[in-house]
């Protein structure tokens, strides 16, 4: 069987063929592409909401701030906070076609540790099946002195 693979990096060509079959991924598979809703908190700064590139979905990290009212949720709970981090973090998924069904990874920023256990309990009821892979830190700070931040990584079926 005559197999040749040939990757060009600069044009993300790629061509397989397998005896006289052909199959070719291009760029327009590879366009990164900026995902913004109201759903979710406007970025405060120079990033996207989240990146679609391919099938995959980027999502930057989100804090308890109301998308309704753009205001951080001052005095709130662990679990609030977790809660509305959550909801903002559905409503990027949403506006990119995807659930939260849909993501395989996601970082948690948590400002004390101590709070894991009430993070974790509010977090179970977000991914029930086949929860995703996650890593969880205690960090320095979160911006506004928020108790908890998480981004996530989704791929679409």
């Amino acid at each position: 069987m005559n197999t040749r693979l040939v990757i060009a990096w600069g044009a993300l060509t790629v061509l397989i063929a397998v005896g006289s079959g052909i199959a070719r991924a291009d760029d327009d598979d590879a366009r990164k592409i900026a995902i913004s809703t109201p759903s979710a908190p406007a970025a405060i700064g120079p990033y996207s909401q989240g990146i679609r590139v391919g099938k995959t979905v980027y999502l930057s990290g989100q804090i308890a701030i109301d998308p309704t009212t753009n205001q951080f949720m001052t005095g709130a709970s662990i679990e609030e906070q977790t809660q509305r981090v959550l909801e903002n973090l559905a409503g990027v998924l949403t506006a990119a076609g995807l659930r939260l069904e849909d993501v395989v990874n996601t970082t948690v920023y948590l400002a004390d540790l101590n709070d894991f256990t009430a993070m974790n309990q509010v977090y179970a009821t977000f991914f029930k099946n086949a929860p995703p892979a996650r890593a969880t830190l205690q960090v320095a700070g979160i911006p506004r002195n928020a108790k908890v931040e998480i981004s996530a990584i989704a791929v679409a079926p």
